[in-house]
């Protein structure tokens, strides 16, 4: 092996353990406890999931997040697929760069921005701040990941399939129904899991839109000032074993909708 590779490999590793080891600190210390800063190895329990269970604060606000994070993939994904197949269907340019234009900016806006616009908006339309503000933020946020998503899928897809579809008489629906959607599928799964991730995990916009309800990020930042509690490694702990389930099955989807793309990766 050359001298570069095993500089390389000793980089990954660095970068590996950078990323893993403080979720496996987490994870340890939620079935551990820590007396004066030492690890008591000895007394091993599921005691913090207990304490978890019976604190209805805790397991109230990561129910929010949770049915905030759901709902704001599902919408996500509804309006990006349809911007997407109108973005495909040979619009003009123009109206395709602004489409684009508006669904990127409040992405690559600073996020403190992002959120005061969207506050400043609702208060005009009359929408109170509360959870449903926050679902309509989220979406507001991860539409541009999940419209790239979808988008670059669609442009990958031939033309030539369409076309056969036609030639063979099938109407616009059912070209849909049987041609695009099931090459989107992937797409739509793929963009549908990040956009829940990136909601559980949006933190600023939710602080200008949550009201007096609170959700995940709001409450453990809360927490912080107090010092984290063993309930809280144990909810950390649930909330990473959670999203790797769900990024492994996600995973598996994409495999099996696109076998191919899996061996050439």
């Amino acid at each position: 092996m050359r001298p570069i590779s095993w500089v390389l490999a000793g980089v990954t590793l660095v970068a590996f353990i950078a990323m893993y080891l403080p979720v496996l600190v987490v994870a340890l210390l939620s079935f551990f406890w820590v007396r004066r800063g030492v690890v008591q190895w000895e007394s091993f329990s599921f005691d913090a999931f207990a304490a978890l269970a019976a604190n209805a604060d805790l397991t109230g606000v990561l129910t929010n997040s949770i049915l905030i994070a759901a709902a704001a993939s599902l919408l996500s994904v509804a309006v990006a697929a349809i911007l997407a197949l109108l973005v495909a269907s040979r619009m003009p340019r123009a109206v395709v760069a602004l489409v684009e234009f508006m669904v990127f900016l409040p992405f690559v806006l600073p996020p403190i921005v992002t959120g005061l616009s969207l506050l400043i908006a609702f208060r005009e339309v009359g929408l109170a701040r509360g959870l449903a503000a926050v679902t309509v933020g989220h979406v507001v946020v991860v539409l541009a990941v999940v419209y790239s998503t979808i988008i670059n899928r669609l442009r990958a897809l031939s033309p030539t399939l369409v076309a056969a579809s036609a030639d063979l008489g099938a109407n616009g629906w059912q070209t849909f129904r049987f041609v695009v959607l099931p090459q989107m599928s992937s797409a739509l799964v793929a963009a549908g899991v990040l956009a829940f991730a990136l909601s559980l995990d949006e933190t600023v916009v939710t602080l200008f839109l949550v009201g007096d309800s609170s959700t995940l990020p709001i409450r453990l930042y809360s927490l912080m000032r107090v010092g984290i509690s063993a309930e809280v490694n144990a909810l950390a702990t649930l909330v990473i074993g959670f999203t790797t389930v769900v990024a492994i099955f996600a995973g598996r989807a994409l495999l099996q909708h696109n076998p191919h793309e899996g061996n050439n990766a």
